[in-house]
């Protein structure tokens, strides 16, 4: 009998290793902060879906049967194999990645859950049926998971405090130790990762620089970056600044001490923690704010909460394609061709006539800004339009592929927003020739204005392609109503579940000649 018990308990155990995994997983893509991980736990219905419900119910029928041992194991083992092969099976787009901090939630989770055995094993000492107990515990550890997950990251925070204390001490120093470096910061509610990609690209033609590599864009990122990255014959180092609540700027520049601010835009991001277009705003020109008296602010003026924000601290240039009155540099002439865009950039009295592989208005708003930078620090006009000629699409940035079958790939899928999307439809109703689809499932940390945004999104849509593929169904609603409200008949929209589905049908349907827009790609947090 004892055998049937160990089958149960190590049944048991399989499915919570899954299942915390998985709620670590989730933990991470919420910046492992346990209000936001709150947050998705509540709008993802995760901790009351059906795998859960059933688990739980399973765990109160065993219960009732402790009289006859096959029955509960039975019971335990059936609903554990059900989840491990459930949870073992799933496939995600940003898989959980084992650092060291994952390692010790991991570690505290399962002395969490060991503790919680140890209490029920004890507990139902000598009543014949406490290793059923103890297996049922763990049943009820797998419905709980998420909040023994929460637990044991709010364990740990002295302990993260006092590792990530040790790290940024670190980092103050080197920065520190290297008192002749350039240190530019970037940010906006869009285009700062594009922007940094440019700047190092034109600024590395004069000096040894360093950007903060993909989206090392929190204050441990950027000190990660400086104690790995940083070396002492750096004379540039590049800091893409992102924020999701106010202060986080502020923080970055505590530690860097920026000497030139670029703001690229402020837009409807991340509304459900900023809550108004003026928290963005002050938040994002928190950079500004930071600079030295002899330090250099480049502020977008295309963006009006951008342009009506003085910057009075510190000598200002403002750039624009659209607000070009009150700007120094600014786009103009723009000519999108098959192979590439040619445009002018007029400022530092001068104008400058470039070539680029880059897509899109916005794209050449951020190479205005960088431009702009790179003029200032004593980049020369040939150097300058070399590695404008040079440079090619950020991943998953309006980058353009053309497949083996003739079918061309526009890829927005990391730079979703309501400008950016207006943008890439806007390149994807340049394509004349052949067929012309989107597949989208919209935008998201939109706050309040989440469905309206979304429904603009399918308006401009039905007026740029052919066919719209709307795929998961956190927007699906909004913007299959954009859609039909901008003129689109019913045949040219479709709705998947997923992305993986949308491609299928575009491969199987498209020809050579065709184009496609993939506009976002939603990570796991949401359906």
């Amino acid at each position: 009998m004892i055998a049937f018990y160990i089958i149960g308990f190590v049944l048991a155990l399989t499915s919570v290793y899954f299942e915390f995994k998985r709620q670590l997983m989730m933990l991470q893509q919420n910046s492992y902060r346990n209000e936001r991980y709150r947050r998705w736990l509540s709008e993802s219905a995760d901790s009351t879906s059906v795998m859960r419900l059933v688990t739980a119910a399973v765990a109160m029928a065993t219960l009732s049967t402790l009289s006859v041992p096959l029955v509960s194991v039975g019971l335990i083992a059936i609903v554990s194999i059900v989840n491990i092969f459930s949870l073992a099976g799933r496939k995600y787009k940003k898989p959980l990645a084992m650092t060291r901090r994952a390692w010790r939630i991991t570690l505290t989770q399962w002395l969490l859950l060991v503790l919680v055995c140890c209490a029920v094993g004890f507990a139902c000492r000598g009543m014949g049926y406490g290793y059923e107990k103890v297996s049922i515990a763990v049943l009820v550890v797998f419905c709980l998971s998420a909040q023994f997950t929460q637990c044991a990251n709010w364990l740990l925070k002295p302990v993260e405090k006092h590792i990530n204390d040790g790290f940024y001490n670190r980092a103050q120093e080197t920065l520190r130790s290297m008192p002749g470096l350039k240190i530019v910061g970037i940010t906006g509610s869009y285009g700062k990762t594009s922007t940094k990609h440019y700047l190092q690209r034109i600024l590395s033609e004069q000096y040894s620089t360093l950007m903060t590599p993909g989206s090392y864009n929190t204050t441990l990122g950027v000190v990660r970056t400086v104690n790995e990255l940083l070396k002492p014959y750096h004379e540039v180092f590049i800091v893409e600044m992102g924020a999701k609540q106010k202060g986080d700027i502020k923080e970055i520049c505590d530690l860097v001490h920026p000497r030139i601010g670029i703001i690229t835009a402020v837009g409807p991001q991340h509304l459900e923690t900023f809550h108004t277009i003026e928290g963005v705003r002050d938040t994002k020109f928190e950079l500004a704010d930071a600079l030295p008296a002899d330090g250099l602010a480049v502020v977008n003026n295309d963006f009006e909460q951008a342009a009506n924000r003085k910057v009075d601290n510190t000598r200002c240039l403002r750039y624009g394609i659209e607000n070009t009155a009150g700007s120094q540099y600014v786009a103009r002439d723009i000519e999108y061709g098959e192979a590439a865009t040619v445009f002018t950039v007029e400022g530092g009295g001068r104008a400058l006539t470039l070539t680029t592989q880059l897509l899109g208005e916005c794209n050449i708003s951020n190479l205005v800004a960088a431009i702009a930078v790179a003029t200032e620090l004593g980049v020369s006009d040939e150097r300058i339009a070399y590695a404008v000629s040079r440079i090619e699409p950020v991943e998953h940035r309006l980058s353009r592929r053309r497949l083996p079958n003739g079918l061309t790939i526009i890829d927005d899928a990391f730079n979703s927003n309501p400008s950016g999307s207006k943008m890439a439809l806007d390149v994807l109703s340049m394509m004349q020739h052949g067929h012309r689809y989107v597949i989208t499932p919209g935008m998201i940390e939109l706050g309040e204005r989440q469905e309206e945004l979304n429904r603009e999104l399918g308006r401009h849509a039905a007026q740029s392609c052919d066919t719209a593929i709307v795929v998961n169904e956190y927007n699906r609603d909004a913007i299959v109503a954009g859609l039909k409200e901008g003129g689109m008949a019913d045949e040219c929209i479709l709705t998947m579940p997923d992305f993986n589905s949308a491609f299928a049908y575009v491969m199987q349907h498209a020809k050579s000649g065709d184009t496609v827009l993939i506009e976002n790609d939603l990570p796991d947090t949401f359906k």
